[in-house]
Parts: C-alpha cells; structure tokens; sequence
C-alpha cells in the first residue's frame, strides 16, 4: 500500500449478501477491496463480485453527465438542468393531457441495493399517481410476497431459515452457493451451510440440477422443473394422513387447518410421482424426515416461484413450516426484526391482504401488491386506447433483457412512446431509448444502509456505511437524482431537493404519531441520513444515526426471536392457512396430475460472479464459469445429435436463439438450462465488455404469455423447448 492509500468500509450493495468490505483507495480510486474482518454479520467473507467492487466502482463505461436525445433523434451529453428541464416540460404535460395512467414506472432489482432506490421510487409513484407500475418482482419474488400476504395478511412479512441453529434444512429451488441467497440475507451462505453439517446437520437440495449447493447436500433430489408445489403439496398430505403435524403453540393463531387436510386430500405421493418424477417412497421420506428433525426450515427461491404454480409451492413452504411446528421457533423459520421496522403492535386483527384492486388495461392482469406483471409492459404501450402508456420512467431496469420477449418490448420503447427517462449509470438495451438519462454516480461514492435486506436478515444486525470517496465534480448523487425527479414530475420543478425529503419526515412523523418537534433532533448530512436517522428513532430498537456512524462495522441486535402474533394483519388476526385465493387454485394444481410431461424443458441458472444483466460488463468477472453456453445431459446430447461446444438451436413456443452446447452430467436427463440476463448483441449500447461476449437472451424464447396468475410473475422455468444442432 502506497502512502497516500487509505482503507474504508463500505457494504458491498451487489448482491443480497450484505457483506461487509474493506475498500483500499488510492486518492479517489477503489483500487482492491476484500471482506472486513470486524464485519459483525459477514464477518470478512468475500465472494468474487466483491472483490471486484474496484473494477464495477471504476469501470470506464459508466455514464459521468445526463444524456439527452437532439432534434436529430440522437443522445449527446447535457448538464443537469437541462435533462430535468425536459423531464419537467414533458412528463406532466402528458398526465394532464392523458391522465395519470399516461405515465408508467418501470422498477429494477438494483433499486433495492441503494438507499436512494429504497427511499424515493414509493414517493415518485405518489407524485404521478400511476397504477401502471412494474418491478422486477414479477420476474422473481411475487409469488413469496403473496402467499404470506394471503397467509399472514402482510406481503412483506416473509419467514427466513434461521440457518444458524437449525438442524435439518431444506431447499428447494435454490442455490445459495451461486446466488448468495436470495430473500434470505446470510453472508457466507456457503459457510452456513457447511457448519450445519458439521453440528450432525442434515441438508436436503431439491433441483433439477447438481448444483454447487446440491453438491454439499446428504440428499440430492432431481425433480422435473415446475413440479415443486406437487411434491410440496404430497409432503404436506402425508405430515396430515399419518398424524405427523404438529403446528406447536402457534396452533391457537392458526385457522383452516381441517380445511387443508380435505384440500390436500387427492396430492398422496402416489399421486404426484409420476408428474414429479420423483418416487412415492422418497416423498413419504423428506416429509417424515421433516416432522421428525429436532428443529427443521424449509426454504425456497427462483426455481419454484417462476413456474406456473410459483404462488402455490410458495404457500406450500410456509404450510409445511407451519404444519411441523417450525415456523416462528429457533431452528425453524423466523421474522427478522430490522432496526428501520416499524415498532411491533400488539396483536390485533388488521386490513388483510387482497389481490386484483385493479387489472391491466389490455389483457385484464389482476394487480399484485401494487404491481402489474412485467411481461404485460410491451402490450400497454403499442396496443392503442384511453389509458396507453405514453411516458415511461424506468429506474435500474433492462426489461429488454430480463422481460421476456424483449424483441417485442424494443419494438415497443423505439416506436411507441412519446417521452421516456432511464435512471442507469449504462447505456444498456432499455435506456438506450430514452430521452433522458439520468446516470448515478459509482458506489463508492454513495453511502450505503440496506432498508429491505435487513428485513430478511438470518441474525438482527444493522450497519451503515458513509460513501468512501467524495462526489466527483460534475456527479450528482443519487438521492438528489431521485428528489429532482420527484419534484419535475410533480409540478415543482425548481424547488429544492430537500424539499422532497421535508415531506417524507413530516409526513412519516405525523403517521407515527410522534411530536413533530422531533425533525428538529435529527442529525445527519444529507436528506437521506436525516430520514435513517428518523427510522432508526421510532424502530423497535430505538437506536440513532449517531450510534451507526460510532460503530462502522455494525451493531450485533441479536438472534431472531418468535415474534407470531405481532406480525399477523390478517383480517382475523389469525394465520390463515388455507386462503380462499388458494383454495381456487388448486384445481388448476390438481389438473397438473394429468398432463404428460414435455420431453424436454428449459431452467435458468445462477452464476456465483453475476447478477441479472447489470454485471456483464467487469472484465474481472467475465469468462471461467460466467459463461452463457446451454447445458444439457450426455444422453439428451447423444439422442439429438449435439457435440460439445458446437452451436445448438433452442427453439420454443415464444422464438428461438442459439447457444454453444455444454454437455454436462450436472443437468438432469429431460432438462436444458440457460443462464439469465445475456443478450448484449444489441446496436446502441455503450458496454463494451458485456457486447464482447454478448451471449444470447433467454427471455426471447418466452411470448409474456405463461403467467403464474395470483402472483403474476412470468413463467420462465419448466418451459418445453427443443433443441436441435445449427444449420
């Protein structure tokens, strides 16, 4: 380290992690980073993306000023004025010449990694008053947030395994050792894992594929691809019909108990088997194996939510927690308590949760926690009509390549809006076509604090990082990117950003009831500390702003505890085991039983030095196993003619791409998988790296037509395809 060299914590914001760094600057340049020793959560665990903060942080493609699009149809640099002064002479026009669903707000997964992307866009949607919003939610994690919306009357009131004590886990759908974990914030997921089985732990990995984390599993289950919430539903039969369920103390806060048993009643192993193509005796076995564990989790993630019974199999997870008297107890699956949460209540009966308060204007999607499903975006902008999408503002978003049929959503951004703005630091292949972007700065040059990843925290903790390098000259942060939106939009355009942020801590003090002398006691620099400050006073811990910045390594807030029934807002103040949402899918379940499997079905994968489509262009992640290729089993190679390596047609009901083949024994026979968020082919772009090895999108093999249809998430697992060798 040279003598101008300093160090600096900073939590890294590129995955669900967490993790806590240790940032080597040189001058205002990250030059290496690795895991922070006195970190009280990760406790110096680093994965490959970390490491690589410095290349992400200082990558050269990254926008420095606004774009705006000339006369001439073509984007040139502008200052920040001018950019806002065009959102401010635009965007209201619209809605008042339209109305307000003129406007639609496409929100990205970065979002949730930035303070700024957690704290502005519920502000931004207040401002236009749009129901035209779509999130990457729709393509994850909606079936999680409405089953325990439907469960426990809060969509945001997810259960995590409490990995650390627990004695038998199972996954199923996941694989923490690539992704990190996902609605399940653990550091050194893989250590976690690894330590379990060291205490005389058991881990079970249902998956279609060995995955690095089936690997590490004492039992690996192949299942067909789509069929989690049938053998989910055959466990919980057999807990029910051989008396094994035993839900514990939270049996005088359950209902619908008896009503679950009949609705079950046809999903025996027996049953399922075939469609699962998992054998009746192993079913009877993980459901004894659960009921007879000391303490047990069942966990579950991508696999299982994007396929057609996604809501479903995610109900069916907390069901069998529930049934086997996990849920809500130390060793099962636990509620985090975030230091930014609101203070718990006691228990009473609250509004419940309810789904389709409106739908889509073209195909009628019911909404979904505020949302409609992503894959209806390209259909509400060309299709013409009172309501048509005619300004879209697209924060930290690449629908083009997460969405499926992006070709049509490009159609759609390039010919059919009048005015859109991208908040992105890349030009990538959805701002591409905007009139305005807006570009954040790099993150270490942003202070950090993780609003929605402590929610889903496996151990009570909080921290908060300052941003390590000053703003650069000519940047402009996050959050006052966000406020200046908010105040264009609105008709305020002029007013100073501090404004918004006034608003938010006046309005949040009066909702709490708090005296509204308490905005004079905040401290912080900048309007989002003051409004971390003001969360972190009135949760349930009490704590300041003062406290976090004496401690930048973090504060230890303990393990998870019961917290069954503060968390219910049912409007029975009960879980509701059987919700009548549920109940009227299941049908739709029970008709599954009978179909006769494709011969050949897609999945995605996950890669350990990714994330989506935002990180293609980090040299130092590129190439080893971060590679877009279509894995598929020896047998399934040999019956259709492929070789390794050679260009394969992969062709489905939604389109077709080509791939190079990977022949793999770690692919079940039957399955063909294709990472997510590849594609970079397209003209216009400025990622140099990701456009060197562009890969191909999965997503184009997909018409946005297969919706899960509580949650509407897109289908983009269990897909029929076939594959044939390249003309």
């Amino acid at each position: 380290m040279s003598h101008d060299s300093r160090t600096a914590p900073r939590i890294c914001p590129l995955c669900e992690a967490t993790c806590g760094l240790t940032l080597t600057i040189e001058g205002t340049t990250v030059t290496g980073a690795r895991g922070d020793r006195d970190d009280i959560f990760s406790r110096g665990f680093i994965c490959p993306k970390g490491a690589s903060f410095g290349g992400l942080d200082g990558d050269p493609d990254r926008l420095r000023v606004p774009l705006v699009r000339g006369e001439d149809g073509e984007l040139r640099e502008a200052t920040w004025d001018e950019a806002f002064d065009r959102i401010a002479d635009r965007i209201p026009a619209l809605a008042d010449a339209h109305g307000p669903q003129a406007v639609g707000v496409v929100l990205g997964n970065p979002n949730v990694h930035t303070m700024a992307g957690s704290l502005y866009p519920p502000l931004l949607l207040a401002a236009l008053r749009t129901r035209n919003v779509f999130t990457a939610s729709t393509l994850d994690q909606m079936p999680k947030h409405v089953s325990s919306g439907l469960l426990f009357g809060d969509a945001h009131a997810i259960p995590v395994p409490d990995l650390d004590r627990t004695d038998h886990l199972l996954l199923i759908g996941a694989n923490p050792l690539e992704s990190n974990g996902s609605l399940c914030t653990a550091p050194d997921f893989p250590g976690r894992l690894k330590a379990l089985r060291r205490r005389g732990g058991t881990l079970t990995v249902i998956d279609p594929r060995r995955t690095r984390t089936a690997r590490l599993a004492d039992r690996h289950v192949a299942i067909r691809p789509g069929a989690d919430a049938l053998l989910l539903a055959a466990m919980a039969h057999v807990l029910l019909q051989e008396k094994l369920a035993d839900p514990g103390p939270l049996a005088e806060h359950l209902e619908g108990a008896d009503e679950l048993a009949a609705a079950l009643a046809d999903f025996t192993p027996d049953a399922v088997a075939a469609a699962c193509d998992v054998d009746a005796a192993t079913i009877t076995a993980l459901a004894r194996e659960l009921a007879a564990a000391p303490t047990a989790a069942v966990y579950a993630r991508i696999g299982s939510c994007t396929v057609e019974h996604g809501t479903l199999a995610s109900w069916l997870v907390d069901a069998l927690n529930i049934l086997t008297g996990n849920l809500d107890r130390p060793g099962g699956a636990l509620f985090p308590l975030s230091a930014t949460a609101r203070a718990p209540r006691a228990a009473a009966p609250g509004k419940g949760f309810a789904l389709g308060r409106w739908a889509s204007r073209v195909s009628g999607h019911p909404e979904a926690k505020g949302e409609l499903p992503t894959a209806a975006l390209a259909e509400e902008i060309e299709t013409p009509g009172e309501g048509r999408i005619r300004a879209l503002v697209v924060l930290a978003a690449n629908p083009v390549l997460s969405a499926p049929d992006g070709d049509r959503l490009d159609v759609a951004l390039a010919g059919r809006l009048d005015f859109m703005v991208s908040v992105d630091p890349y030009l990538n292949e959805t701002s591409r076509h905007a009139d305005v972007v807006l570009p954040p700065p790099p993150p270490s040059q942003s202070a950090h604090f993780d609003f929605a990843f402590n929610s889903f925290a496996v151990h009570n903790q909080v921290r908060y990082t300052p941003a390590p390098v000053p703003l650069e000259d000519g940047r402009m942060d996050e959050s006052e990117i966000h406020a200046r939106l908010i105040l264009a939009v609105s008709g305020m355009h002029g007013a100073p950003p501090s404004a918004v942020d006034d608003l938010a801590i006046t309005t949040a003090i009066t909702r709490a009831g708090a005296p509204k002398e308490l905005a004079d006691e905040l401290t912080g620099e900048s309007g989002p500390e003051r409004r971390l400050d003001l969360m972190l006073r009135l949760g349930p811990y009490g704590l300041t702003l003062e406290e976090l910045l004496a401690h930048p390594h973090g504060i230890d807030l303990g393990p998870l505890k019961p917290r069954v029934p503060e968390i219910l807002r049912t409007r029975s103040g009960r879980i509701e085991l059987l919700p009548a949402p549920i109940a009227a899918d299941l049908p739709r379940l029970r008709r599954a039983l009978g179909e006769s499997p494709a011969p050949l079905v897609l999945v995605g994968r996950r890669h350990l030095r990714s994330n989506n489509s935002w990180m293609h262009n980090v040299g130092s992640l590129s190439g080893g196993s971060n590679v877009c290729t279509l894995q598929i089993h020896p047998d399934d190679a040999a019956r259709l003619g492929l070789v390794d390596g050679a260009t394969v047609r992969i062709e489905s009901a939604g389109g077709g791409v080509e791939a190079p083949a990977e022949i793999t024994d770690t692919v079940r026979s039957g399955v063909v998988s294709l990472p997510h968020g590849w594609g970079h082919s397209r003209p216009g772009t400025r990622m140099s790296v990701a456009a060197a090895h562009p890969g191909v999108n999965v997503n184009q093999l997909l018409d946005g037509t297969l919706l899960d249809p509580l949650s509407g998430t897109a289908v983009l697992n269990a897909i029929p395809v076939t594959v044939t060798p390249s003309p």
